[in-house]
């Protein structure tokens, strides 16, 4: 991030939405800490007409409809005057899949403006000159972008220095590795019949880190297995796997000789 603070931008039909999400966690620990400008401006303010619309019926027909251009572009070139170095994102669901990859990418900026569709989409004329980036959550529709730009202001919030209490606490983050968060336990030591890892109680820190690492391994092949085919494994990693493997091949060997057939002299 090249200025003193990240500034983010809404633009949206319905900016009340945003005053309880600044207003609470982490979110208001960043801007009380002045670590982040927050604000949401209302597209109907550049709307004209009495009665303020910002939606018009589709050219050629069609269901529902279409976000008008005039009041985003006034919008969009208003919030552009005042953060001139911020990037402007399109919240739609045919954009580019967020992750934290792109979320750390994101905290790297001076800025963003988020530009929040609503009903069947935007006028495509606004995307042309207007809009660096365009950014979906997820592979599924919402009502509007309200909800996706919390989300990322969230992600991004999080990895700016000195928001969060702990010195490496978002780059131990679930994906911050490549690989999801290690299972994390705390007080009573037994709950419902079960204990905390005594590994954890030891006070060895070389040993809890060498767990820590091998509960993350599990959870990332039990749960987004693809991460691990996506990533380059460290030298520790390699080793947790091939005792995986040996272990593995132990069970099956074991099974093998106390199978129906073993007596049968077929193995």
């Amino acid at each position: 991030m090249k200025g003193n603070r990240m500034n983010f931008i809404v633009l949206t039909i319905f900016p009340e939405m945003f005053n309880p999400f600044w207003e609470h966690g982490i979110i208001k620990r960043a801007i009380d800490r002045n670590k982040i400008l927050a604000s949401a401006v209302n597209i109907r303010d550049f709307a004209q007409g009495r009665h303020r619309t910002t939606d018009d019926r589709p050219y050629g027909g069609g269901c529902g409809m279409i976000m008008k251009p005039e009041p985003l572009a006034g919008a969009i070139r208003t919030a552009t005057k005042k953060a001139p170095l911020a990037k402007r994102i399109l919240l739609t669901p045919q954009g580019r899949r967020f992750d934290q990859g792109v979320a750390r990418e994101f905290a790297s900026l001076d800025g963003i403006i988020f530009v929040c569709g609503r009903y069947e989409g935007v006028d495509e004329r606004i995307c042309h000159n207007l809009i660096d980036d365009e950014i979906s959550i997820g592979d599924y529709v919402l009502t509007g972008g309200e909800l996706a730009a919390m989300v990322i202001i969230d992600a991004v919030t999080r990895l700016i220095p000195g928001v969060l209490g702990g010195k490496d606490s978002a780059e131990k983050d679930s994906f911050s590795g490549s690989v999801l968060k290690y299972a994390q336990y705390t007080r009573p030591r037994t709950f419902e019949g079960v204990d905390v890892p005594e590994v954890l109680l030891s006070g060895n820190h070389k040993k809890i880190e060498e767990a820590r690492l091998e509960s993350s391994l599990i959870r990332t092949f039990l749960k987004k297995q693809d991460l691990l085919e996506n990533r380059s494994l460290s030298a520790e990693e390699i080793k947790i796997l091939k005792k995986w493997c040996r272990d593995i091949e132990k069970i099956i060997h074991d099974q093998s000789i106390r199978g129906p057939d073993a007596l049968s002299g077929d193995q």
